[in-house]
């Protein structure tokens, strides 16, 4: 049994606090140099590209040079998932939460799209990383004077984070099929719908399909819909404060 204050070894090394093993001259590398090396790799080819060789051949090195520092490319994963966020913008002095939790995740959604491959990585747990934390800091600041206890502010953001992680999945899927055919997100669409969905089976999306929801010709974007859901997920949170405050007066 590991004693209780150990820190886990993911964050000994998202936090640069783990030992690395050197041996003879001094190192020419750090942790940095290799998730930034990965980042490069990923942003030009795509995230199936990145592996410890060809990032140790991006930076010069040797592959087993790389293993000093990073034990794994599960672990490479989890460095680049962390920077892919840079640091959170600063909130306006005074803002009311509302408009600092739709900053929050403007803001989110604009870093995270310029690293679309951040999307495939997978999330094994809570924010733990030096950025996701301080991203995760902001957005329970924008909730403190809301009257909210701390464990609901905390559920408040993760439920965002939730929304913020489906939108981003979601939003660079349909725009890159969208730019492969756009018909398919339009009058086709529709057409196609109305000669296979019958109104004894899909009562409510042949409702739908009868108004000519699918008829126009709208192109598909990405910010458009997230604000819209986004608009949602906020009107829940306004409705859930006042029910938590009125308790409380």
């Amino acid at each position: 049994m590991t004693d209780e204050t150990e820190l886990p070894a993911e964050v000994t090394l998202l936090w640069g606090l783990r030992e690395t093993v050197r041996r003879g001259r001094k190192p020419s590398l750090t942790v940095a140099d290799i998730t930034r090396a990965a980042i490069e790799v990923a942003d030009a080819e795509g995230l199936a590209a990145v592996s410890m060789a060809r990032v140790a051949a991006q930076l010069g090195n040797s592959t087993m040079a790389l293993y000093r520092y990073v034990k794994s490319k599960d672990e490479l994963l989890l460095l680049m998932s962390d920077a892919a966020l840079d640091g959170p913008p600063d909130l306006p002095d005074g803002v009311d939460w509302r408009t600092g939790l739709t900053l929050w995740a403007r803001g989110v959604l604009q870093v995270l799209r310029r690293h679309s491959w951040s999307a495939q990585i997978p999330i094994s747990g809570p924010p733990m990383g030096p950025n996701n934390l301080w991203w995760f800091d902001r957005a329970l600041h924008a909730l403190g004077d809301t009257g909210l206890t701390e464990e609901d502010k905390v559920g408040v953001v993760m439920g965002l984070l939730t929304f913020v992680h489906g939108e981003l999945r979601l939003s660079i899927d349909l725009a890159k099929g969208y730019a492969e055919n756009p018909d398919a997100f339009g009058r086709q669409y529709g057409m196609a719908l109305a000669q296979v969905v019958d109104a004894q089976r899909f009562p409510a999306l042949s409702k739908v399909v009868v108004a000519g929801v699918f008829e126009g010709e709208i192109p598909y974007d990405e910010e458009a819909e997230g604000e819209f859901v986004l608009g949602l997920y906020l009107d829940g949170v306004a409705a859930f404060i006042e029910r938590r405050t009125a308790r409380q007066g």
